[in-house]
């Protein structure tokens, strides 16, 4: 019978802590008058995503680097990962003299493959996320060098567990913290530093990905499978350490849409000012999706930032449709002159900033039917103030004789 792993205190987060002065920066928390509101008190985000590395990474891998032998370093370090945990080990290898080898994805980020390969380390791609552990576990069995997992020791969540020592302290009347679950490092090391002091502690995970639920519901750890723009939190897989100390600390999981995590990443950029990735943002886009569910203050750790421009910009375009705030609407008119300039003209009376126009003399779209013959439809993609301006404008043109469907933007 599999024995029940050995929980991480709060004793080891505080020597952990004592372990990494001078190298992890004690992170900013910031007020977020947008989601206080909806929350009823005050909400204040600890800015990880502000970290060294871009991520609350460092923290668990220089920990458990640090704990190494001379001769465990000396035989190098190899690690399995999609972009932040890398980092974290490439730079924590550095800092400690030790020669760090990472697996990574071919479809990884360039930032973080290139980031990766700037803070030292050596980096092999293979073809799926699935296949860097199993990589590096060979490497490891043929080299010697020490398999630095991303969660499941003790020695990462107790690294990981020292940014709840500095939330204890930079918001001492605290009574929530949102902490966003992949793994589940990071949410059972801020268990573990919170554990006795009242604060309630809830995980954040994606739903298109969510293994925590199943695994928690069938009393271990459970495999799932499915898909997340979220790639710093898509494990199918809680670890046995982690399962153990979330199933026995954490309050609370609860899941988020990919809108809701688009919106936040989107939120997080205008409203407060920072760059933080899908997976970062799982806290944000749980508080804003469960409004006044958790006792203020709340704390949403925002835990990295680490994006693909090219992904950030899909991603933005994403939160505006998923805010109405970008609009895709199909209308009929007389394909005759001065038509087209007519409805253009309307969209921008009614606030519409039409953002793209697609002329369509072939094809019907679903709801209109067919085209008679004198006919065009144009497919116009706008920028709204939201849901109910976008009625607003979708009204207006019904009410001024257009035959109008909304389709995908």
């Amino acid at each position: 019978m599999r024995g029940v792993p050995t929980l991480v205190t709060r004793a080891d987060v505080e020597a952990a802590r004592a372990d990494q002065h001078g190298v992890v920066r004690r992170t900013p928390v910031e007020p977020s008058r947008v989601l206080s509101v909806p929350a009823g008190g005050p909400v204040l985000l600890k800015c990880e995503n502000l970290q060294r590395t871009g991520s609350f990474k460092l923290r668990g891998a220089y920990r458990r680097i640090q704990r190494l032998t001379d001769a465990e370093r000396a035989r190098g370090v190899v690690a399995a990962s999609a972009g932040n945990h890398a980092q974290g080990v490439a730079l924590a290898a550095g800092l400690l003299g030790a020669e760090a080898t990472v697996f990574m994805p071919a479809g990884a980020p360039l930032p973080k493959l290139a980031a990766t390969r700037g803070y030292g380390a050596r980096v092999e791609l293979v073809d799926t996320f699935d296949a860097t552990l199993v990589e590096a576990q060979a490497f490891a069995d043929r080299t010697g060098a020490v398999l630095i997992h991303p969660f499941d020791h003790p020695d990462v969540v107790a690294g990981q567990g020292t940014a709840g020592l500095e939330i204890a302290e930079q918001v001492p009347d605290a009574r929530t913290v949102v902490v966003c679950t992949g793994g589940g490092g990071l949410v059972a090391g801020i268990a573990a530093a919170l554990h006795g002091t009242g604060v309630r502690v809830v995980g954040a995970q994606a739903e298109g990905l969510a293994a925590w639920p199943a695994s928690l519901a069938a009393g271990e750890p459970t495999t799932v499978t499915g898909a997340t723009i979220a790639d710093g939190i898509a494990v199918p897989r809680p670890g046995e350490l982690t399962f153990a100390q979330v199933a026995a600390q954490v309050d609370e999981i609860v899941t988020v849409t990919e809108e809701a995590l688009s919106r936040a990443v989107l939120q997080c950029l205008e409203r407060s000012k920072l760059l933080v990735e899908p997976a970062g943002a799982a806290a944000v886009a749980a508080i804003a999706e469960y409004p006044g569910r958790w006792e203020p203050p709340v704390v949403a750790l925002v835990s990295g930032g680490n994006v693909d421009p090219l992904m950030l910009a899909e991603i933005v375009r994403r939160g505006m449709v998923a805010a109405g705030r970008y609009a895709g609407l199909r209308v009929r008119i007389p394909d005759r002159a001065g038509y087209l300039a007519d409805l253009l003209a309307l969209v921008g009376r009614l606030g519409g900033n039409v953002v793209d126009v697609e002329h369509r003399r072939l094809g019907a779209s679903a709801g209109l039917g067919p085209l008679d013959l004198g006919t065009v439809e144009v497919a116009l993609t706008l920028e709204a103030r939201g849901p109910e301006h976008q009625d607003t404008i979708l009204t207006a043109l019904r009410d001024a004789g257009y035959r109008v469907a909304e389709g995908a933007v």
